[in-house]
């Protein structure tokens, strides 16, 4: 059974630093492409980045580039989002996702069959 569990959320201030976790279960990071999408309340979803892990590359939606970073590590089982200098605009709630490909792994919508329930980020002074 595939799960995908968020942890790391929380409240920070304005210029702060977060990192986000993503435990997988029922499949191992050898070969997957994992993505973080997001939803600000009362907003559409967005994406953030996703890596695949077969081959480590990362990418990045503009919003998350030059402050967010997509690192796994296969003994643990887990992806992490590390985000750096964290504004009030990404305040949100983060999800990560197993996604078939890498074609759509920046989309919030397609591409994903399995995803987590989610972890709460609060930028604020």
């Amino acid at each position: 059974q595939v799960q995908l569990v968020e942890s790391g959320g929380g409240l920070v201030q304005p210029g702060g630093s977060l990192r986000l976790s993503c435990a997988v279960s029922g499949f191992t990071l050898d070969s997957a492409v994992i993505g973080w999408f997001r939803q600000p309340p009362g907003k559409q979803r967005e994406g953030v980045s996703c890596i695949s892990t077969s081959t480590n590359t990362t990418y990045y939606e503009d919003s998350a580039k030059g402050r967010f970073v997509t690192s796994r590590d296969n003994a643990d089982n887990t992806v992490y989002l590390q985000m750096n200098n964290l504004k009030p605009e990404d305040t949100a709630r983060y999800y990560c996702a197993w996604y078939r490909s890498t074609d759509y792994c920046l989309s919030p919508y397609y591409g994903m069959d399995y995803w987590g329930s989610g972890t709460l980020v609060t930028v604020s002074s």
